[in-house]
């Protein structure tokens, strides 16, 4: 029989013709190859997200009322972490930070948070009387804050590389005027933006 009186189907139906003619094996791969690409994908998203959660923004929850009117208990904030890789902390911006040496002997654990805002820079001279704020001999304007602070404090000096934060609910707020000045090392962040609850979502 030559090859023109073959039948044309004896080719497509011999396995080993397929391969001798080029033609790919159709063998269905494994279930582990399958699903390879979809296991690299998941790894690698992984991977993005504890970066950028180190290294970039998380969010976090307020747990106390320190900080109301401004934020409220149960609010969730995203914490932006590349600006103070760049510059220091702004007076007035609210910051994320680990408990200061002298909160930790008191229990306090260093994976713990705090949530302020930044009233005095080193170099400054702080001090509280009269139910206001002062900086530098100045009045701090202070819209944001619950109502004025029943205590005196100061005049002290900001060290260098430290700073004074204080809670927008002075009189029911464990911050600088209790244990002193906040080392710039401790700040982890700046809080940006509330995205719950929806109703008040928005920039800090």
């Amino acid at each position: 029989m030559t090859p023109e009186q073959r039948n044309p189907n004896d080719q497509a139906q011999n396995p080993q013709a397929q391969v001798e003619a080029g033609t790919p094996s159709t063998h269905p791969p494994g279930f582990w190859y399958k699903q390879r690409e979809n296991l690299v994908l998941i790894a690698v998203a992984l991977v993005l997200a504890l970066a950028i959660r180190v290294f970039v923004a998380e969010p976090r929850f307020i747990p106390s009322d320190s900080m109301v009117p401004t934020l409220a208990v149960g609010d969730r904030l995203v914490v932006e972490k590349l600006s103070y890789r760049l510059r220091e902390p702004k007076t007035g911006e609210i910051v994320i930070f680990e408990p200061p040496a002298i909160l930790q002997d008191y229990g306090y654990g260093k994976d713990q948070v705090f949530i302020k805002r930044v009233i005095g820079k080193p170099g400054q001279i702080v001090a509280v009387h009269d139910g206001i704020v002062f900086v530098d001999d100045r009045p701090v304007t202070e819209p944001y804050i619950a109502e004025p602070p029943a205590y005196d404090w100061g005049p002290y000096q900001v060290p260098q590389s430290e700073i004074f934060v204080m809670g927008d609910n002075r009189n029911n707020s464990n911050d600088s005027h209790v244990w002193g000045f906040l080392p710039e090392a401790n700040v982890r962040g700046r809080a940006l933006f509330r995205f719950w609850p929806f109703d008040r979502a928005g920039w800090v």
